[in-house]
Formats: structure tokens, sequence, C-alpha cells
């Protein structure tokens, strides 16, 4: 496995084990995640990618009995060192998750929660433009400036999941980790987050797990396949997908197994 190496890369991972209970889930994995780009991560269900994911900013710390080893470094900082602070780390690595989970409040609240919680704004005025830049951030402003006191609940699938990931852009994060985000949505919406994505990944690194190989191949700059725990291949997208180096990797891309 090759690594980037210089001050692009925003996490290095090395020799990370994770165990549910007794059961490895994740053997090994080695890789850099660079800054400011969007990586990738395929395999078929059960192989360890969000597993994997939620590793990078600690919420399997939630399930009981689980137990990682080796390093998670976050700007070469070991996200895992007892003096670590969650509701920092999980400020600055934010997560969108498969289905949209909007607060059944209003749009105003959703945004307004993590910024106040975490005093980000010193009054409503800040406030007010942290929210309004979060939702053009997320291409959502337009659809719903003239109803932020409006409940969440009565957004489209699609808007949700854009109002979610402008949840997390207003807590200001760095990193944004995305499992399946479009998954559940139509294609249209589909479309709509990954050109998100792409014009998200000039400010955050973003890694996204998904089972779409056409997704993968159209937003993201990395790809890294998981089979049985283990990365098999980690490369350049455009590489991976027209020079892979493992016949486990060309028979999954081709569809001959998977």
């Amino acid at each position: 496995m090759e690594y980037m190496g210089d001050e692009r890369v925003k996490f290095r991972i090395r020799n990370l084990n994770f165990f549910y209970s007794t059961t490895k889930a994740l053997s090994n994995i080695s890789m850099d995640i660079n800054g400011q780009c969007v990586t990738a991560l395929i395999g078929p269900s059960g192989c360890g990618k969000s597993t994997f994911l939620r590793c990078l900013n600690r919420m399997n710390d939630t399930i009981v009995g689980t137990k990682m080893e080796g390093e998670v470094l976050l700007d070469d900082e070991d996200i895992y060192a007892p003096q670590i602070a969650l509701a920092d780390l999980r400020q600055r690595v934010g997560m969108v998750f498969q289905k949209p989970n909007p607060f059944p409040q209003s749009i105003y609240k959703n945004l307004a929660f993590g910024p106040s919680v975490l005093g980000l704004t010193n009054n409503r005025s800040e406030l007010d433009e942290l929210i309004e830049r979060s939702l053009r951030q997320a291409a959502l402003w337009d659809e719903v400036k003239d109803h932020l006191g409006d409940n969440a609940l009565g957004l489209s699938l699609g808007q949700q999941q854009r109002l979610c990931i402008a949840r997390v852009l207003a807590v200001e994060p760095e990193v944004i980790l995305m499992d399946e985000p479009a998954s559940a949505l139509d294609p249209i919406a589909t479309g709509r987050i990954e050109e998100l994505i792409g014009v998200l990944k000039e400010e955050y690194t973003i890694v996204i797990v998904t089972h779409n190989m056409q997704q993968a191949a159209r937003v993201s700059d990395f790809t890294g396949l998981f089979w049985l725990g283990e990365l098999v291949e980690f490369s350049m997208t455009k590489s991976m997908f027209t020079r892979p180096q493992n016949q486990l990797t060309e028979d999954y891309i081709t569809g001959r197994i998977g």
C-alpha cells in the first residue's frame, strides 16, 4: 500500500483492527485520506465499509463490546488518545447517514441546534447568517428560505438529506463522512447530492460509502475496495476503474463477483 506522505493528508490510518466482541470486522487496514478530496469506499454488504467510516469519528464507541486496535490520526493527532474530547472530534468530523434524519422541528431549529450548543455564534444575527450560509452550501436555501419555520419532516426525502448535510455544515466541520447518502433517494435527488459533493470537496474532506460503483466513479478522487473486512485495493479512482491492480478488484468492478 502506497501512502501520500505530504501535507495534503488529512487522515492517516495504520494497522487498524476492529472487533465486535470476538468477531473481527476489520483486519489490518492502512491508508491515507487526502484533504479536500472525495474518497469512496466500495464493496459488498457486510464487508466493513460502514464500520471503517464510523472509526473515523469514533461513533463505534457507542456500541457495547467493540474494540479498536491501531492508529487513526487526524492532522497527525491520534483521535483514540485518552485526552481527545469526543464532542470536539465529532464537530470536526461530521456524519451524514443513509436515511435522512432531520429533527421533528422547524428547518431553522434543525440548523440552529448544533451551533447553539457549541457556542459558535454570539447573537441571533450571527446565527441567522450561519444558517443561511449552511443552506446555501447545501444548495437548499432558495427552496426553503421562505419556509424556515416549517417542520423539516414536510420536506421531500432529497431535501431532507440536503438539510442533514446543511446541519453538518452548520457546525463548521473539516471532514464530512457520508454513509450511502443517496441510497434512499430517487435519481434526480441522487444527482443533486452528487453535484453537491463535487462542490463541497473544494472546502471539505469527504469520505463516502457507496454500493453504487458508478457513483463512486462519478464523485470520487480515490477509491478503496473492502472485502471481508480487508482493504483489497486503494488508489486513484480513475486508475482503479481502468487499470485495477488486483484480480479481485477487477472481478468486483466488472460484476463477475459481488
